[in-house]
C-alpha cells in the first residue's frame, strides 16, 4: 500500500537528504524506510546488530550502489561515530522492545537510553544537520485525558517506557544545549509487511503467524485493550517530512493512525481474514499493558499533512498477503 498518490502538504521540504544513516535499517520500519530513501536517490548507510533485524529485510536494496550496510551494537560509541561519518541526516529506529525489557531491564536502558545518547553525543561531533528519534506512545502510561496529545502527562508503567522517555529527554537535551535539529515521533501499534511475527513481536503479526500455522491465538487478560495501529508506510512518510520540513523542529508529535480497535477485534478480524477456524485463547494480563489508547493526532496530520490510513482492514489484508508469501518460503516459522 503506497502513499504516492497521497497529497503532500503545502509548499516544498525545506531542506534535501543527502546522505542519512538510519538505525534499525534492517528491522521492520528501518527496512522500509530505507527503500523509500532509496527511492527518492539519497545514499544510505544501514547499521544493526542483527539482533532483531533480518538479512532479508533490506534484500530489495542489497548490491544498490547508494546502500552501505554495517553491523554495530548501538551502545558501541566506535562503531557509531564510523556509521555517522559523512551523514547529515540521522533516523533512529534502534530499540530494545516493549516485549523483551522485562528479561533485561538493564540492557533496554543501555539500548534505549544509552544508545540514544552516544548517537547524539556523535551527531554534535559530526555536524549532523537533522536527528529524527522513534520514540513511543508507552511513554504517557495509562492515559488520564483523552484523546491524548503530546502534552499529555508522563509517566511509563513499563521499562521500555521508562528507557524510551529517558532516549526523548536526551534528544531534548541536545537540541536544547546544542541547537541540534530534531524532531521525536512517538509510534502507537505500528503494523505491516516484515514486522517480527515470533513472540517478542508485534500483534498483528503474532495473530496471522498463528492462524496460518493452525494454532490457537493467545489474547492476554480479557481482550477488551484498544489499540491504535498505524500502517508502516504512514510511518515512513512522517520521519521523511519531519526531516525535511523545518516546521518539525524541536517537536514531538504523536505517530498515530487514530484507528481504535480492541485486541480481541483484532484477533477475530484475523481470523476472518485468513480463513482461520482455530480458538481464540485467553492468558494473563500482560505486565506494563495499557488498556485505553485514544490518541490525537491533530498536530502531525495540520503541520506534516500526513493523512493516515484509516481502513484497518485493507492494511490487514496487505499485511497478510506479505505473511502467507512469507510463511510458505519459510520466513514466519
Amino acid at each position: 500500500m503506497s502513499n504516492s498518490n497521497r497529497p503532500t502538504p503545502p509548499g516544498t521540504p525545506d531542506r534535501k537528504i543527502r546522505r542519512a544513516l538510519v538505525t534499525g535499517g534492517a528491522g521492520f520500519i528501518g527496512s522500509h524506510l530505507i527503500e523509500a530513501l532509496v527511492e527518492r536517490g539519497v545514499e544510505v548507510v544501514s547499521f544493526d546488530d542483527y539482533s532483531a533485524g533480518k538479512k532479508e529485510n533490506l534484500d530489495s536494496v542489497r548490491g544498490r550502489e547508494n546502500v552501505t550496510e554495517l553491523v554495530g551494537d548501538i551502545t558501541d560509541a566506535k562503531s557509531i561515530r564510523k556509521a555517522m561519518a559523512g551523514v547529515d541526516t540521522v533516523f533512529h529506529e534502534a530499540a530494545s522492545k516493549k516485549t523483551v525489557c522485562m528479561r533485561d531491564p538493564s540492557r533496554d536502558l543501555a539500548v534505549n537510553a544509552g544508545g540514544a545518547l552516544l548517537l547524539l553525543q556523535a551527531a554534535v561531533e559530526l555536524g549532523v544537520e537533522k536527528f529524527v528519534h522513534a520514540s513511543t506512545g508507552s511513554v504517557y502510561g495509562e492515559p488520564i485525558e483523552f484523546p491524548q496529545t503530546e502534552m499529555h502527562r508522563l509517566h511509563p508503567v513499563s521499562y521500555y517506557g521508562v528507557s524510551k522517555l529517558a532516549g526523548e529527554s536526551y534528544v531534548n537535551t541536545f537540541a536544547h544545549l546544542f541547537g541540534l535539529d530534531t524532531t521525536v515521533l512517538r509510534y502507537f501499534h505500528v503494523y505491516g509487511p516484515r514486522q517480527e511475527s515470533s513472540d517478542v513481536g508485534g500483534v498483528v503479526s503474532i495473530f496471522l503467524r498463528r492462524a496460518l500455522q493452525g494454532h490457537p491465538l493467545i489474547v492476554h487478560g480479557d481482550g477488551e485493550q484498544m489499540r491504535t495501529f498505524t500502517w508502516v508506510g504512514d510511518v515512513v512518510e512522517a520521519n521523511l517530512r519531519a526531516a525535511t520540513r523545518s516546521i518539525a523542529r524541536a517537536k514531538t508529535y504523536n505517530c498515530a493512525s487514530g484507528i481504535r480497535v480492541t485486541v480481541k477485534e483484532l484477533a477475530q478480524k484475523v481470523l476472518d481474514r485468513a480463513g482461520s477456524t482455530v480458538p481464540i485463547q485467553h492468558g494473563k494480563p500482560l505486565v506494563g499493558d495499557i488498556r485505553e489508547f485514544d490518541v490525537d493526532n491533530e498536530l502531525i496530520t495540520r503541520e506534516l499533512g500526513i493523512e493516515f490510513e484509516k481502513d484497518f482492514d485493507r492494511g490487514l489484508g496487505h499485511t497478510l498477503d506479505w505473511a502467507m508469501v512469507a510463511h510458505a518460503s519459510g520466513l514466519i516459522r
